[in-house]
């Protein structure tokens, strides 16, 4: 079987920022998930991250995405798409990710399959709360999370 991972990133003390840690909180809340798919609060770990990454078959990266459209405005990159969002690093999160993949693939263990959902920030200043526009956008986004996972057949449960 597939080991899956859906990895939220950010710092939650920069408002929006934390948005990829607040999705997965949301969803930890939610759902069950099979043995093979594991939710990881990557935080801002960066490197760190390697370690349970490793063996990742199939990668849901979800993240604050600073790409020039509106505040609240998702965003879904796929493949090709995927290599282009990293050349734009928004945070040193980002730098550390694009580096733990690099290392993967250097190491001969890529996942084969990386997908990225996010939301543009309205704002990234100290703070713990995501405001309105950015915190409407988690359902949603837990919803294309979900499409995904059943996409890769992955049984998702409510709780």
């Amino acid at each position: 079987m597939e080991k899956i991972t859906v990895l939220g990133v950010g710092n939650i003390l920069m408002q929006d920022e934390g948005f990829g840690v607040r999705v997965v909180e949301q969803l930890l809340h939610q759902y069950h998930f099979p043995e093979h798919v594991q939710v990881l609060d990557g935080g801002t770990l960066g490197m760190e991250l390697l370690r349970f990454l490793l063996g990742t078959d199939k990668l849901i990266l979800v993240d604050a995405v600073s790409g020039g459209l509106p505040p609240g405005s998702l965003y879904r990159f796929s493949h090709d798409e995927v290599k282009a969002y990293f050349k734009e690093k928004v945070s040193m999160h980002e730098l550390g990710i694009q580096d733990v993949l690099g290392v993967m693939e250097v190491l001969e263990k890529p996942a084969k399959e990386i997908r990225i959902l996010g939301v543009e920030p309205l704002t990234i200043d100290i703070g713990l709360t995501m405001t309105p526009i950015v915190a409407e956008a988690v359902e949603p986004v837990i919803q294309q999370l979900i499409t995904i996972l059943q996409e890769w057949q992955v049984e998702v449960v409510e709780k």
